[in-house]
């Protein structure tokens, strides 16, 4: 798996942009479809220009279907992502998981970058990284996903020309992955059909994320995930103890019972721990 994930991060960093095919197997993206049909059916067209008056959005997907709980953990992707992310954090963390039914009719998207949500200064580190699991084949004809590669190595540029988007052609069980510096958009759909997609993005762990996961997903509803999933929505301390409880781990939410009254717990990185041990045996400190 090791030389996998190399290549493809390696592609990522390159192009902004990469294909994982056959992700998955096609049958358990329809069984996705499946879970989220209602949603889908239900839910209102989105407003404004950027999510869209032709296009429906709906988020928490980790609560309505097993397989988006299997997708949020593959570990490929997550092996792709981690290459990314972790040498600007401790741990990464789910940033959104969002299903995009893009309708006939619909114009293209505004050309953006998901970094921007953040104010931070841009270009020295990445802030996510997202990836798009089509639901029904992805191509320029149906609003698949427009990318400007290589945009993300100048992200200072706010535009660029339309016509050196690029439209990669995705199947279902494919992974589109980009970064969130990559310059983007979805695209005008000019067939007789919706486009879907689900997209589940992450970030540096100690960022705010898109959907606010805690929120989301409750410790009542976070319980019934696996630990590494629990963690990644936030049940987890980002070192040095960001993201706590009391002084603790948020996952003590996640048991049986909590205590009235618990103390709290350094959560360090390797290099703090050595550090304060080094003070503390520092004869000369007083």
């Amino acid at each position: 798996m090791t030389g996998i994930v190399d290549c493809h991060a390696a592609r990522l960093e390159r192009q902004g942009y990469c294909i994982l095919p056959h992700a998955v197997e096609p049958g358990a993206i329809a069984e996705l479809g499946k879970h989220l049909a209602d949603a889908f059916a239900h839910t209102p067209m989105g407003v404004g220009p950027f999510y869209g008056e032709r296009t429906r959005r709906f988020g928490a997907l980790l609560r309505r279907s097993s397989v988006a709980r299997m997708l949020a953990l593959h570990p490929v992707v997550l092996g792709i992502v981690e290459q990314q992310l972790l040498p600007w954090c401790d741990r990464i963390a789910l940033n959104l998981t969002q299903a995009i039914e893009i309708h006939p009719g619909a114009p293209a998207q505004l050309p953006h970058r998901d970094q921007d949500m953040w104010p931070g200064p841009k270009g020295a580190m990445e802030y996510l990284v997202n990836v798009m699991w089509p639901l029904t084949p992805f191509g320029a004809h149906n609003g698949g996903t427009r990318l400007w590669p290589e945009s993300h190595v100048d992200q200072h540029i706010a535009t660029l020309p339309e016509a050196e988007a690029i439209v990669p052609a995705v199947l279902p069980g494919d992974a589109l992955i980009f970064l969130g510096s990559t310059l983007h958009g979805g695209g005008a759909n000019r067939d007789a059909l919706p486009r879907r997609g689900v997209i589940i993005s992450y970030c540096l762990g100690w960022l705010k994320p898109f959907e606010l996961q805690w929120l989301v997903y409750p410790p009542s509803l976070a319980r019934t995930f696996d630990p590494p999933l629990a963690a990644l929505v936030g049940y987890a301390q980002h070192r040095p103890n960001l993201g706590n409880v009391e002084g603790q781990c948020p996952s003590i939410l996640l048991g049986d019972s909590l205590p009235l009254y618990i103390g709290a717990v350094d959560a360090l990185r390797p290099d703090q721990q050595l550090a304060a041990a080094a003070f503390h045996a520092d004869p000369d400190r007083d």
